[in-house]
């Protein structure tokens, strides 16, 4: 495919950026996929200042318009699909399959949305006393959205559509390793019709993240990515509670086996889990929990059986894999290192070896460890194709391991027994808890976030709706009958 022309977009025009150059390359072929220059900060100046200057406007405009903004950018979306999912395949590497999912749920978020923002945030009206006590909800203002490299068009979707239906106006920064899907999104909202300066966006690395999330006039920041940049987006707000700041910090994620009658499955339920989107996911499992030495040796021997047979290439070969290479040759190196850091360990060592792949540099194979139940590891988010198995006494002690993670955001049970997910349910520390299904793939239904270090209580999904807005309370009469009825101590003659 053609390299795309690098541009940022400002009050619905395009402009050449003028910033440091950049040269997107396809993990996969190598082959330049964007190139031109980031956007200087007089021009992320100039973004801010066109969504501050439309947001009156578009805040005050009937939801109805907005939403059929919305619809059309999803009828774009859906007329374009192919394009955008081959697009997302050459830019991250994922198989074509996988990148066609994910074109799906941009398409599919909008209704989602739609549909959130009416059952959870719609103006209420009811009596109290000789008042009417109503609740409606306003947009914030300029809402900063950060983008992943992942999802690099279903995630950002996730926080832009909500803000624009709320009201809000939207200055994007795509993720530096994926500007051409984040300029393709950009495009099909211009292409849907939305009035200029509702929509921005800028490229560029942290600086230019950084420097926008410090400006005054940015009300609040949306951002889903590694645990590491929120917390210096938190630093950089500390001391400025009236921003908004809704952080999806990825996880540590566990994946319990206790008392199931069909290993096979557990397998491919674990193999879904951990290797999809090339472990590439902050819900993908991380560490795979079995309760009984038999039964982790029945598990680990599928495990052996069918870890081998996962198809590893390219995202456009003819007969298409399960995975494909990491973002980078940068993050093969680091998952390469993070499995010697682990068998450095001791009692730690692979079941299957975690391998750079012969065709692409930044592939790599999957990899299965097992690691001792003593055995201290660190507590982090390996960001790749790595599953290290752990064996429990019980599901109590399951559950215990499960726990020692400062992270929080998805967990599985794999069982039979409705009781023993409920025993784990309410006791495992997760925002997404699934039984007999993979940790992988939410729902545009249900709340997407996590505790502890996976984000900052404002879960996404279909509760990305709560933050867009804020509540304002009144109690409302069409008289002041009501003052006539003085209080003691208070007596203004006749």
């Amino acid at each position: 495919m053609k390299a795309v022309i690098g541009k940022q977009l400002d009050g619905g025009k395009w402009h050449l950026g003028e910033g440091t150059s950049w040269e997107r390359r396809s993990p996969a072929t190598g082959d330049p996929v964007w190139v031109g220059q980031w956007s200087s900060f007089g021009q992320l100046d100039q973004a801010i200042a066109e969504a501050q200057s439309a947001f009156g406007g578009w805040a005050e405009s009937h939801l109805e318009d907005r939403m059929t903004f919305c619809r059309a950018f999803a009828q774009y979306v859906h007329q374009h699909q192919s394009e955008l999912a081959h697009l997302i395949a050459i830019e991250t590497g994922k198989p074509l399959w996988e990148a066609r999912t994910e074109a799906a749920a941009v398409q599919s978020k909008v209704d989602n949305s739609i549909d959130a923002l009416l059952h959870r945030r719609w103006t209420t009206t009811g009596p109290s006393g000789d008042y009417m006590a109503v609740t409606r909800f306003r947009p914030h203002g300029v809402l900063l959205v950060l983008g992943p490299f992942n999802l690099p068009a279903h995630l950002p979707g996730a926080h832009i559509v909500p803000a624009l239906l709320a009201g809000n106006t939207v200055v994007f920064k795509p993720s530096e390793h994926t500007p051409a899907t984040g300029q393709w999104l950009a495009s099909a909202w211009q292409h849907a019709g939305l009035p200029p300066g509702v929509l921005n966006m800028v490229h560029g690395s942290s600086e230019i993240g950084q420097q926008a999330v410090a400006d005054e006039r940015i009300a609040g920041v949306l951002f889903t990515g590694s645990y590491q940049v929120g917390v210096q987006i938190h630093r950089t707000l500390a001391g400025r509670p009236e921003k908004l700041l809704a952080l999806e910090l990825g996880g540590n994620n566990p994946l319990v086996v206790h008392r199931t009658s069909d290993f096979r499955r557990a397998a491919i339920t674990a193999v879904m889990s951990a290797y999809i989107t090339s472990g590439q996911r902050c819900t993908c499992a991380r560490r795979l929990i079995v309760t009984g030495r038999e039964d982790f040796e029945k598990l680990s021997c599928e495990l052996l059986q069918l870890i081998p047979k996962i198809k590893v290439g390219l995202p456009l070969d003819e007969i298409e894999p399960f995975m494909g290479p990491l973002i980078h040759g940068e993050a093969a190196s680091r998952m390469l290192t993070a499995q010697n850091q682990l068998l450095a360990v001791p009692g730690c060592h692979s079941l299957i070896t975690m391998q750079t792949s012969e065709c692409c540099p930044a592939m790599l194979t999957p990899g299965l460890m097992e690691i001792p139940e003593t055995a201290v590891i660190p507590d982090c988010e390996h960001f790749g194709p790595l599953l290290l198995m752990q064996c429990a006494e019980d599901l109590e002690h399951a559950t215990e391991i499960a726990n020692r993670t400062k992270f929080g955001l998805a967990a599985g049970f794999l069982g039979d027994s409705v009781d023993d997910f409920h025993f784990f349910l309410h006791r495992v520390r997760a925002g997404i808890v699934n039984w007999n299904r993979q940790t992988t793939g939410a729902s545009g239904r249900l709340p997407f976030g996590g505790i502890g270090q996976s984000g900052n209580h404002h879960p996404s999904g279909y509760f990305a709706a709560d933050y867009c807005s804020y509540p304002v309370a009144s109690l409302e009469s069409h008289d002041m009958s009501e003052a006539s009825r003085l209080l003691p101590g208070l007596d203004f003659g006749a």
